[in-house]
């Protein structure tokens, strides 16, 4: 079956009360719209056109509706979330474990009686969430760990007092030890540091380093006693172009800054938060999971089929711009379909949805290939 989808708007407060009501065309209300959902995740899934959700289509028989393979390789469950994403507001400081890790911690979690919706609960499931964030618009971001000699150089270009410690752990390649030490510090003893760098990076006069003083700047008046400022020291500052993206897997820390972009994930919930929130934070486990190794480029584009080549095992993603023309889709498990830009047909053996910016439809696993035409852009999620 190919048919639409009727998905779920998250008003987190970090989401921008413009970017998606301009997207699908809609009056916006004044309020934050931070995420559409589409998929089957259990919290907000999306509903069919008779009223059930694909959340418990797929529970009552992942078979036909995953294909049978792939309801036996994710064990019955959805292999991922797509989500619009909207952000007027830092997300916070946060990396995602493994699926060796997320079981293990799953299972800590359960023989400590923590409940599952408790919200000091580290791992509400046992499963992990690579990510990849595709941007609509130009997208900020923090994304995996500078390069430790570019690091050195921004801090020695700004001067902050009382950061000698970092930069000598930096020199001396132990980043593990500099990220642990900042992160761990309480709110007493980072307001000075955060304030010190603040103003090194207000009364700079070079020209060096201008998105990353935008950033450090910014977080360092928004976030006065958090030590999640000192880890955008650390990290790399991107700014995506449009259909740009970064990929996440397990391990990588990262922070999305402000912009709107196309998003998709393992389907889980596992985030391990370390600052810019007000959320649960858990130094020393995400610690545990991070992956230290610095990552010198952390953009990735499209193939010119318009693949994003991840080699991630639970989702494929593929941009298809229709001028007009008509594309062939390949069938292999479920899909989603997201129209990002003008107008799409998604065309199954029985059936056709007409797709306007933001919307989507569902091709079950069963379906085999479909084709899109129309005049626009579409984003076509797949199962690995």
């Amino acid at each position: 079956m190919v048919v639409p989808l009727q998905n779920t708007i998250r008003d987190y407060a970090w989401g921008s009360p413009t970017a998606l009501p301009e997207l699908l065309g809609v009056q916006p209300d004044g309020e934050p719209q931070a995420e559409l959902w589409m998929g089957a995740h259990e919290s907000a899934p999306s509903v069919l056109p008779n009223g059930d959700t694909l959340y418990d289509v797929v529970s009552a028989d992942p078979a036909a509706v995953l294909g049978a393979d792939t309801a036996e390789r994710f064990e019955g469950r959805f292999p991922f979330l797509a989500k619009l994403l909207a952000a007027a507001q830092p997300l916070s400081i946060q990396a995602h474990p493994s699926r060796d890790q997320a079981i293990d911690g799953y299972a800590r979690d359960e023989a400590a009686g923590i409940p599952r919706d408790a919200a000091d609960r580290n791992y509400k499931d046992a499963w992990p969430k690579p990510e990849i964030l595709i941007a609509l618009e130009p997208f900020d971001a923090l994304v995996g760990f500078r390069p430790l000699e570019s690091t050195v150089a921004l801090l020695d270009a700004l001067g902050p007092a009382g950061f000698g410690d970092l930069t000598d752990l930096l020199r001396n390649g132990k980043l593990r030890e500099a990220f642990t030490d900042f992160m761990s510090r309480d709110r007493d003893a980072i307001r000075p540091l955060v304030a010190a760098l603040g103003f090194a990076v207000d009364t700079y006069t070079g020209e060096a380093f201008a998105l990353e003083r935008e950033t450090i700047s910014r977080l360092c008046a928004d976030f006065p006693d958090d030590p999640g400022v000192l880890a955008a020291l650390l990290l790399n500052r991107v700014r995506l172009q449009r259909f740009d993206a970064v990929y996440l897997p397990a391990g990588n820390v990262h922070a999305y800054l402000r912009g709107l972009g196309f998003e998709v994930m393992a389907n889980s919930d596992n985030v391990l938060r370390g600052g810019l929130t007000s959320k649960h934070v858990d130094v020393p486990e995400l610690v545990s999971v991070v992956d230290f190794e610095p990552l010198a480029d952390p953009v990735l584009t499209a193939t010119t089929d318009g693949v994003y080549e991840t080699g991630c095992p639970y989702f494929a993603v593929r941009r298809v711009d229709l001028d007009g023309d008509e594309r062939t889709v390949d069938g292999a498990g479920p899909r989603i379909i997201c129209c990002v830009d003008g107008t799409v047909d998604a065309v199954g053996k029985e059936s056709a949805v007409k797709l306007s910016a933001g919307q989507s439809a569902f091709a079950s696993g069963t379906e085999g290939p479909c084709s899109l035409r129309g005049s626009g852009t579409a984003f076509v999620v797949s199962a690995r």
